[in-house]
């Protein structure tokens, strides 16, 4: 077999082949594109839990009881995280699919969890109090990010999918 060069026209052409050469659909194009953001949308949304559980390590150390809410929310984030990533790794819509739906209940929970707390409000409405709860306000920013990250992530699956699809035939 011969390898290609770096420079110049293939060798057994003269150019005037380039007619016959056969173009890559651009949908393919979109399918490694929407990976690669993908990719990144997921590497994001595992930041942000490993921050939540940082969190949820950080309040229960304290002696206060375990948020079931937060800790479930936590569990489905990760598990969809794995489950996406293999659904990406190896194009399958049905896990991407799953993914979809399972991070998105995971956000819902967490935003129930912040809202729960309800101490989000008291804190913002006085300043001087920030600093007694950093913690709260930091897990009410990862909650706000999540949820604006969620939303990219729903839009590049449902293109993603919708991309790798096989093209309807006009009848």
């Amino acid at each position: 077999m011969q390898q290609r060069r770096s420079a110049g026209r293939p060798t057994g052409t003269d150019g005037s082949d380039f007619n016959y050469r056969m173009v890559v659909d651009s949908r393919y194009q979109k399918v490694a594109d929407g990976k690669s953001r993908l990719y990144a949308l997921i590497l994001t949304q595992a930041v942000l839990q490993l921050i939540g559980i940082l969190y949820t390590c950080l309040s229960t150390s304290k002696g206060e009881v375990p948020n079931v809410i937060a800790i479930s929310s936590i569990a489905i984030s990760l598990i969809s995280l794995i489950l996406g990533d293999l659904g990406r790794r190896r194009s399958r819509a049905t896990l991407l699919k799953f993914y979809m739906v399972a991070s998105s209940i995971g956000v819902v929970l967490s935003i129930a969890c912040v809202a729960k707390g309800n101490v989000s409000l008291q804190v913002l409405q006085t300043p001087s109090r920030w600093e007694i709860h950093k913690f709260e306000l930091l897990e009410a920013a990862r909650t706000a990010v999540g949820f604006l990250v969620q939303i990219f992530t729903v839009s590049t699956i449902t293109s993603l999918i919708s991309n790798m699809s096989p093209p309807k035939r006009t009848s």
